[in-house]
């Protein structure tokens, strides 16, 4: 219903920020990252929004950019990961590190965000990585041709999984990627500086 909502800022705390738009003030659940991004009083603020729809309650989500959004909703599919579990967890670690976790399976890194133990960090783990590799656009596609590829290794290949699991289509990720990679071999920098190029 509410794809995004661009006003002042009128209030923020931890977990929190409202917006002013059109005379109307949106109470906005946000995530630390968002928080960081966007809780400057005053100022002309984008967010992307979540509409949660409930039988006692209506809320909305916030976020400060579309690949966070898509994070979430990934994350709200997941069996006894809710929004509130969800918000933790894009609060507890940053995008590009959670993205790597999960390509790279790594459930020690998740299971160290607040509230998440390890039977949840596994099957964050095994359910996005399957929903990476089959649903995201090209993805499963590229990681089985990708060694064919011209100048593509394991490190691009992982890159551009990452930035898949982030809502970043194949074709804008493996062109991000291969910039990128002329500049550094190191996953997170790779990651990192292909967000940059792509604006978002």
């Amino acid at each position: 219903m509410y794809y995004s909502i661009r006003g002042k800022v009128v209030y923020y705390r931890e977990g929190q920020l409202v917006v002013e738009c059109g005379g109307v003030a949106y109470d906005i659940h946000v995530s630390n990252y968002t928080l960081s991004k966007l809780g400057k009083q005053g100022e002309e603020a984008t967010v992307y929004t979540y509409l949660q729809v409930q039988q006692d309650a209506v809320r909305l989500f916030g976020f400060y950019s579309k690949e966070e959004k898509a994070m979430f909703e990934k994350l709200i599919t997941i069996s006894g990961v809710g929004p509130k579990v969800a918000m933790q967890i894009l609060s507890g670690v940053d995008l590009s590190t959670l993205a790597i976790s999960i390509v790279g399976g790594d459930v020690r890194a998740l299971a160290k965000i607040k509230g998440i133990g390890k039977k949840t960090a596994e099957r964050i783990i095994l359910e996005l990585r399957e929903k990476i590799e089959t649903d995201v656009d090209g993805a499963q596609e590229w990681m089985r041709v990708g060694a064919e590829a011209p100048g593509t290794d394991g490190v691009s290949q992982d890159a551009v999984m990452a930035l898949a699991s982030l809502g970043i289509n194949r074709t804008e990720a493996t062109k991000a990627v291969a910039a990128a990679r002329e500049k550094t071999d190191k996953l997170e920098q790779i990651i990192t500086l292909a967000l940059r190029s792509l604006d978002r």
